[in-house]
């Protein structure tokens, strides 16, 4: 039987790491006029109303993302993708922007649908790293390449709302236990 011992990041042309409009994202805040302008609605509830994710729906949430950067990928259309994520993603990324930063997953030709399929397995366990932005790392093991996952989510309209990502492929390789 042989047992995962490292994982390690592909050799060759570097596969997009990134952390979009997270800093920028959680350092600024929306600018005054747009604060004016926002409607009531989106007064965001105080921390205690915020659901910390379950299990399924954390599942959930990395599985959408993964697919929306998939479905991206394929069309070549971030619209979407930057569309349903948080508002401080938005107005730091456009389509092209995001077009240019997975330019290496999709030249690598990764297929991200496959990660649908397995579940994620957390490599740091999933954290409130402000009151209103949660972080998920973690892996999809698969053969002969998995794909890394860290991703940040904003409480944002009701729902956690993508903020930040960096989705790495990454080599997995294998050794018989030591004894």
């Amino acid at each position: 039987m042989f047992r995962i011992a490292n994982i390690r990041k592909m050799p060759g042309r570097p596969a997009p790491a990134f952390f979009v409009a997270l800093a920028a994202a959680l350092a600024s805040s929306v600018p005054a006029s747009a604060q004016q302008a926002a409607p009531q609605s989106s007064v965001q509830p105080p921390p205690s109303v915020r659901p910390t994710p379950g299990q399924l729906e954390l599942s959930k949430l990395i599985w959408s993302t993964v697919a929306a950067v998939d479905h991206a990928n394929r069309s070549g259309n971030y619209s979407v993708l930057r569309d349903i994520s948080a508002q401080g993603f938005q107005i730091n990324n456009t389509p092209a922007q995001l077009g240019q930063i997975f330019a290496g997953l999709r030249e690598l030709q990764i297929d991200l649908s496959n990660a649908l399929l397995v579940p994620p397995t957390y490599t740091v366990a999933p954290q409130l790293v402000q009151e209103d932005v949660f972080r998920v790392q973690g892996v999809f093991q698969m053969r002969p390449i998995s794909i890394g996952f860290d991703l940040y989510y904003q409480w944002e309209q009701g729902r956690w709302k993508l903020v930040g990502i960096d989705l790495q492929p990454l080599q997995m390789t294998s050794q018989a236990p030591s004894r």
